[in-house]
Order: C-alpha cells, then structure tokens, then sequence
C-alpha cells in the first residue's frame, strides 16, 4: 500500500468512524487532550566534533531484545499497544548492477592465442557476488575477497554483511568490524552524493551497532560515545536518514546524563521528511502520547500513518501503534490528520 492509497485509507475510515482492525481501542486508554498544536524544530543540528573511527551492523539483521523509549510522563500520556519498541538494526542497502555482464562470447579460436586480459577488481566483485547468489559460495568469497583487496568498497561491504550474518562464511562479528572499519578508514571524506556514499555511510552505522552493543570476549566494548560518534558521522555528513533513526534512537534510550530527548526528536524529524519508516513511527507515537514534545494529536496520527504506509512486512509493531492510534483519534483529529498527509504529499514538510 503507497502513500496516496494510506490518504484514501484514511479518508474512508474518517467518513465511517471506523478504524482498523488491528488492535483494540483500549489500547489507548480515553484521556482528554490537552489545547494547543506546538509546532517540532525543524532544523537538525548535528552534534560537533564527531570524526570517524581509526578502529572499527550489529549481529546485524539478527532480531535483537526491544529497547524502550522513555516515557515523558503528565497526565496526558496515553497508553500504546506495548511500552517498548523493537532495537533498531543496521540497514542494508540495495547492491546495484551499474556494469554490464563479464559473461562476453568467446572468439573464435586462432592460430596464435592472444595473452589472457587479467579480470579487473570490479568484474571480481560482480563475479563473486553472482557467485553468491548461484550457491557457489567458495568461489564467490574468493572473488569477493580479490575485490576487497583491491579497495573495490562493495566488495569489503558485502563481506562485512556476510561475516555478520554468516552467509557463505563462519559467522564472525570481529571480522565483519574489520571490513566495515576499512571502509571508515579509507573512506570517511569521500563526496557524501557519490555512488559509494550509500555502502559508506552503512558501514558506519554498522560500527556504531557494534559500538553500542560490544562484541563479547573481544577488545570492542560497549562505548556509548563511539557509537554515538559513529551515527553522527553518517547522520551529518552522509545526511543518512537510517543513521540519523539510530541516532534518534541512542539519544532517547539512553540513561542520563547520556540521554538527550530533544535533540533525538530532531533527528527523527529530519529522519522522517526524508521518508525513513521507523523515524516516522516513533516521532508518531511521540506526538500522539505527548514524550518529551508537546501532545499532538492529529499530526502524531499523520507520521503513524506514513509509518503504516512505508513500513516492511517485518515491521508489526508500526501497524500495531497506527492500527491503535487511529482508534483513540476523534473524528475531528482524523480529519485534520488527512488534511495534514494531503500537504506532505504535496511537499509541505515541517
């Protein structure tokens, strides 16, 4: 379902009075809205004196325990489905296919053989990861390997990825820290609008998983500043709307005097115009419930509902918090959510 299908959506539920379906409307406990719609700072700051590592996505893409958003507290808070959310996870991006196929029909045979053209680092690295995808995962680690020790920054990304996960290879995170770390190393200061930025800017986000979470029995403890550092590196400079979410992330779930409320929400702002999913459901429920912003009804229901639209079909809990929040909603705050979806749809952000 798209965006312009979740308005329609909406819509329809607003002229019926009827919600989804998903979850019960006591999910969130009827409480009096208070007055006013404040308006969220727009304008993201990026912390100062953040640099990429000299050392370096989790056990990435391994499900991880739900870390929780603090509650602001009042008597405006209203209850949602769960407490908790899922721990963010490092994002992977999509490998693309910018060169042409290496499979060239041979020549015909001639008397005397020419000299065998030497494979280039990139057709190694088109060639493992082809590999990879046939099952032929020996040849494709050697390929990918060859590609990596080239500089070829997909090659040492892909096997960052299958280190982590195990894929083809003996799970490892200290090798999968390794490769992300070469990337950061080599590749911190590269044109952040660059064809590799997408690889680079996930390679940091990755190491700041690994930062905020440690590798046991290893010398990679949990630091909260490294971790810290790592996403704002790719938050500012990348302008990266998935570290900008981790970074949101570690600012609000973090203890004091570690924890900066407020400037996590403007990172998921800026996360969020971008169209980032989680950004969009956390800032959502944020509004709706009143923590640490000013109780926004209507435009909390608008994020919740573009979360509900981006969302993967891995992503339950943001059907969970919309499905709940559209619910609790009055009419007039579903309407003025529509008109809200209807000016960000036509470019309107704020």
């Amino acid at each position: 379902m798209r965006t312009r299908d979740c308005i329609a959506l909406l819509a329809v539920g607003l002229a019926l009075s009827v919600g989804p379906s998903v979850a019960p409307a006591s999910a969130f406990e009827g409480v009096a809205r208070p007055q006013g719609e404040g308006g969220l700072p727009t304008q993201v700051q990026a912390p100062q004196g953040m640099a990429p590592a000299s050392a370096n996505s989790r056990g990435i893409d391994v499900p991880r325990p739900p870390g929780s958003i603090p509650h602001g507290g009042g008597a405006s808070a209203v209850g949602l489905p769960s407490a908790t959310l899922p721990r963010p996870r490092a994002p992977v991006p999509v490998v693309t296919n910018p060169a042409p196929a290496i499979d060239r029909p041979l020549p015909p045979p001639t008397a005397f053989a020419a000299p065998s053209v030497p494979i280039t680092p990139f057709e190694a690295f088109k060639s493992g990861a082809r590999a990879m995808r046939d099952g032929q995962k020996q040849k494709g680690v050697a390929s990918l390997e060859y590609a990596a020790g080239q500089g070829v920054v997909a090659a040492q990304w892909k096997l960052g990825r299958m280190y982590a996960e195990g894929d083809g290879v003996e799970q490892s995170d200290v090798r999968a820290f390794e490769y992300f770390s070469r990337i950061a190393d080599a590749h911190a200061d590269d044109n952040p609008t660059g064809p590799q930025s997408r690889y680079i800017a996930n390679a940091f986000v990755s190491l700041g998983t690994y930062y905020r979470d440690g590798i046991p029995d290893t010398d990679v403890k949990a630091d909260y500043q490294r971790a810290r550092q790592m996403y704002s590196y790719a938050a500012s400079y990348y302008g990266d709307p998935d570290a900008q979410y981790h970074l949101a992330r570690l600012l609000l779930d973090a203890p004091a005097p570690n924890g900066d409320p407020r400037l996590g929400a403007k990172w998921l702002h800026a996360a969020a115009n971008k169209g980032q999913p989680q950004a969009q459901a956390v800032l959502g429920r944020m509004l709706f419930k009143g923590e640490h912003l000013q109780r926004q009804v209507a435009r909390g229901l608008m994020w919740l509902a573009l979360a509900n639209d981006n969302a993967s079909p891995s992503d339950g809990w943001i059907r969970e918090l919309y499905a709940a929040a559209f619910k609790q909603a009055s009419d007039d705050d579903r309407a003025r959510a529509y008109d809200m979806l209807v000016g960000w749809m036509n470019g309107r952000r704020d």
